[in-house]
């Protein structure tokens, strides 16, 4: 555990159980939501793998993008929050702090310098009144703002829950990663789906898109013909925007907020993934190892998956163990498009 880690549960562990608190969990955590209920706090995340590690272990917990609309204003005496890596996310948070808070309620903002820490503290003091910054370490703060009347102006958080067309067929909104663009990975996959599709067992596939984002590779799918379609991400704000894609594309299928496809059984005819290689501000391998390990679960037995990944991760090495033939079958320096078949 680091120094911010370290921090915050300092501050977690020291809450008082007469005081209303709020503990807003992003992706950067996995580790502290292990620890046992907190009386007086309630957790709100918009990761479905960290609401249900919390609730197994008994806290009262919220999933959603990001929602505080279920709270009324001033409900809170603390708000603890370890900075998201979007900014986007951090004003929004900041914004509904200055909302819940009670009276000389408390904003406690923790996480590194290089995430921008201190300018999320000087904005939330501009908004919310006082403050105090304590260094951690070298790299870390750990900034408490009092709300107090009169407030500032609100942050600008993008309009932070509205869907909005990026290009077209596809719509999206912050809180995912890339959200208004196409991913370079995912691009170079579709670019080869005419190539793949007459290899398949079937041109009407069924189709696994595993951590869909907001739909890209699913769409694309979609065009090509296939039978039906499931696509799952452990993002909130993901589920939301690939959702409404399928509704107004009339895609056959369903989306499903689950943690690298924990919870399907169905095996399926294609499987697809981008993988995402960090975890909150750090890479991550052991999310590689996830992705493909649900890949070879659930992969048909005639079937096919297809990895995007960035060329540094050794992926096929990693898959070596789980499917009987890897094949990198295209890289364009940036990226290596890899099929996967005869899962063991």
């Amino acid at each position: 555990m680091d120094l911010i880690e370290q921090a915050l549960l300092q501050q977690l562990t020291g809450h008082a159980a007469d005081q209303t608190g709020l503990w807003v969990v992003d992706e950067n955590l996995p580790a502290l939501t292990q620890i046992p209920p907190i009386a007086g706090l309630e957790l709100l995340t918009n990761r479905f793998d960290l609401s249900a590690n919390a609730s197994a272990k008994g806290w009262p917990i919220r999933y959603s993008d990001f929602d505080f609309s279920p709270w009324n204003d001033g409900s809170f005496d603390r708000i603890y929050y370890r900075v998201s890596k979007e900014k986007a996310v951090v004003n929004h948070v900041i914004n509904q702090a200055s909302r819940l808070l009670k009276e000389d309620g408390e904003l406690v903002l923790i996480g590194a310098k290089n995430e921008g820490t201190k300018t999320y503290y000087d904005k939330a003091r501009k908004l919310l009144g006082q403050g105090e910054l304590v260094k951690l370490g070298k790299g870390g703060f750990c900034g408490t703002v009092t709300r107090q009347e009169p407030l500032g102006e609100l942050l600008d958080d993008r309009d932070y829950p509205t869907l909005r067309p990026i290009a077209d067929p596809f719509i999206s909104k912050p809180g995912l990663f890339g959200w208004d663009k196409f991913d370079q990975g995912s691009q170079y996959l579709v670019a080869e789906f005419d190539a793949i599709w007459p290899t398949l067992k079937t041109p009407q596939p069924r189709v696994l898109d595993l951590g869909c984002g907001y739909g890209f590779l699913s769409v694309n799918a979609h065009l090509k013909g296939v039978e039906s379609i499931v696509a799952t991400d452990n993002n909130a704000a993901a589920v939301i925007a690939c959702q409404q894609n399928f509704d107004r594309l009339g895609i056959n299928g369903s989306v499903v907020a689950d943690d690298c496809a924990a919870n399907q059984t169905e095996r399926f005819d294609l499987v697809l993934c981008n993988p995402p290689f960090h975890q909150g501000f750090s890479v991550e391998g052991e999310l590689t190892d996830r992705f493909l390990a649900s890949a070879a679960r659930l992969t048909a037995r005639d079937g096919v998956a297809l990895f995007v990944a960035n060329m540094f991760i050794p992926l096929e090495r990693k898959a070596k163990g789980l499917f009987g033939k890897v094949e990198t079958f295209a890289d364009n320096g940036s990226f290596k498009l890899v099929r996967l078949s005869r899962p063991k």
